[in-house]
């Protein structure tokens, strides 16, 4: 029997097939009945979680939000909760900081063993080196900005500026350069005492110098 004529006995099958197959199937659609209701039935109480949002969403003032003027203000007025304000430095000073790290948990390996055991101290500069470099200084200080304005890290583009307080904002666009600060994890991480401060990397170990501003 050829490829052609395989195909049309084949065909001719599933015409023939395909009504049986339906015949088979509708009687049981057919004769579907409602079996009614069997328990204790409650009319639900809690409200569709769609419609509350919804709800919720329409009692926001969404043109407040999305005012242009709102969200200037919004931006130029922001300040993170925890800032901690460091005394101006008397004088120069120079220390380093070992960042060695101590895990106070087990890190699993995934395979139900441990790959580092709780207790296990490891200094990531071993492994990596920071080409920033941190100035953290205090925005309200105008002399500390003038310093900043008028050293060699004014221009250069490895330096991070990061304010204990002072207007991010403005100090942004006084420098024509992004302007953060410094929360209370860096500043206790890094072990700073004073401001202005210049961080940065010296082999495993990251060096402090903290500037008196004259």
């Amino acid at each position: 029997m050829t490829k052609r004529n395989d195909k049309i006995f084949l065909n001719s099958i599933f015409i023939f097939v395909l009504p049986l197959v339906v015949c088979l199937i509708a009687p049981s659609s057919l004769f579907a009945i409602e079996l009614g209701s069997f328990g204790t039935t409650y009319s639900i109480i809690e409200p569709d979680a769609l419609t509350e949002i919804e709800k919720r969403a329409g009692e926001v003032d969404w043109g407040s939000i999305f005012n242009k003027e709102h969200v200037e203000k919004t931006v130029k007025s922001y300040r993170p909760s925890d800032l901690q304000k460091l005394p101006r430095a008397v004088e120069t000073n120079t220390f380093t900081v070992n960042m060695a790290y101590t895990l106070d948990m087990d890190i699993p390996d995934g395979k139900g063993g441990i790959l580092y055991p709780r207790g296990y101290s490891f200094n990531p500069l071993n492994h990596v080196f920071l080409p920033t470099i941190l100035i953290v200084l205090n925005g309200n200080d105008a002399e500390q900005v003038t310093w900043f304005k008028s050293s060699d890290f004014a221009k250069d583009t490895k330096v991070t500026l990061l304010l204990t307080e002072g207007p991010y904002y403005e100090l942004t666009e006084q420098m024509d350069r992004p302007v953060f600060f410094a929360d209370q994890k860096l500043i206790k991480r890094l072990k700073l005492k004073a401001v202005p401060s210049i961080v940065m990397q010296k082999k495993t170990l990251m060096e402090v110098q903290e500037i008196a501003v004259r």
